[in-house]
C-alpha cells in the first residue's frame, strides 16, 4: 500500500476542484425531474465543469477490471443501480431514486462526491433509505480526526445502517483521491474502532457509504455498472475529506 499525502498547495487546488463539483452535483440535481433523459444530466455536468475551468474525471476512464473507458462524465445510477450507472436513454419516473456521481480535475487535482434524490414522490422505505445513508457519510466525517483510525470510519457507516437495519454493500468501498482517481488506502464501509491504519495530517479521502434495504451483494451488470444482487433499492453518499492539522476538512461540500 503506498499512501500519497497531500501538501497544502495541493489541497488548495483540490478546494476549487470539490467547488466546482459541488456546484455541477447541486444544478444537476435541481433539473433531474421526471422526464428527463439521464444524457441530458451528462451533458449538464460536462458543460458546467468545462465552463468553471476544470475537467470530468470519470470521461475516458478505464476503472480496474474494466476492458473499456467510461463513456461519461457523470455516473447515474437509478434504483437498484449502486453504482457506476452510464447516463443514456433511461428517462427518469415518478418514484425512482437516483444517485449522481462525479469526479472533477483542477489543474492535476482530483475530487469525488456522490448524492442521492428521490424523483417525484418517493416511497418512505426510498426516503429513510437516502436519510440514512447520508447520515452515515456525516457521522463518518465526525471520525476523521488526526489520530483516529480507518476503522473509525467504517465503524461509524456500518453502526448507522444496522440501526436502520439497512444494508451495508459489500465489495464496494471508498478510497485515497487527489493524484489519482483511486488511490490507496481502501476506505471500508465497515470495521471497529481502533483498528487499520491511523489518520494523519495531509490524508485525503472519499469516502462512500453505499446501502441497500435488501442484499448486501453487489453484482456486475453487462455494461459495467454494479445492482444489488436481488435489485432492491440502493442509495450512495460521497463526500472527498481533508486531514488536516485542526481536524477534517470537506472538499466537496
Amino acid at each position: 500500500m503506498k499512501i500519497r499525502l497531500k501538501t497544502e498547495a495541493d489541497i488548495k487546488l483540490m478546494r476549487v476542484s470539490g467547488k466546482i463539483l459541488a456546484n455541477t452535483l447541486s444544478e444537476i440535481a435541481l433539473i433531474a425531474k421526471e422526464g428527463i433523459q439521464l444524457s441530458t444530466l451528462d451533458k449538464l455536468a460536462r458543460k458546467l465543469i468545462s465552463e468553471a475551468g476544470g475537467e470530468p474525471t470519470f470521461l475516458g476512464y478505464t476503472p480496474e477490471g474494466a476492458n473499456k473507458p467510461y463513456p461519461a462524465a457523470l455516473c447515474a445510477s437509478v434504483n437498484e443501480t449502486i453504482v457506476h450507472g452510464i447516463p443514456g436513454k433511461y428517462v427518469l419516473k415518478n418514484g425512482d431514486i437516483l444517485s449522481i456521481d462525479l469526479g472533477v480535475t483542477y489543474k492535476g487535482r482530483i475530487t469525488d462526491a456522490a448524492m442521492t434524490i428521490g424523483i417525484g414522490r418517493i416511497t418512505d422505505e426510498a426516503k429513510l433509505l437516502i436519510k440514512t445513508t447520508e447520515l452515515a457519510l456525516e457521522k463518518s466525517i465526525k471520525e476523521c480526526v488526526p489520530g483516529g483510525y480507518l476503522g473509525d470510519i467504517g465503524w461509524a457507516i456500518e453502526n448507522t445502517a444496522k440501526k436502520a437495519n439497512f444494508s451495508v454493500i459489500q465489495g464496494l468501498t471508498g478510497h485515497g483521491v487527489g493524484f489519482e482517481l483511486h488511490e490507496d488506502p481502501s476506505v471500508f464501509n465497515y470495521g471497529n474502532r481502533g483498528e487499520g491504519m491511523k489518520l494523519v495530517p495531509g490524508l485525503v479521502l472519499a469516502i462512500e457509504p453505499m446501502f441497500s434495504v435488501g442484499s448486501k451483494y453487489a453484482v456486475l451488470s453487462r455494461d459495467g455498472s454494479y445492482e444489488t444482487k436481488d435489485r432492491s433499492l440502493s442509495a450512495h453518499f460521497e463526500h472527498t475529506i481533508a486531514i488536516t492539522e485542526g481536524g477534517c476538512e470537506v472538499l466537496t461540500k
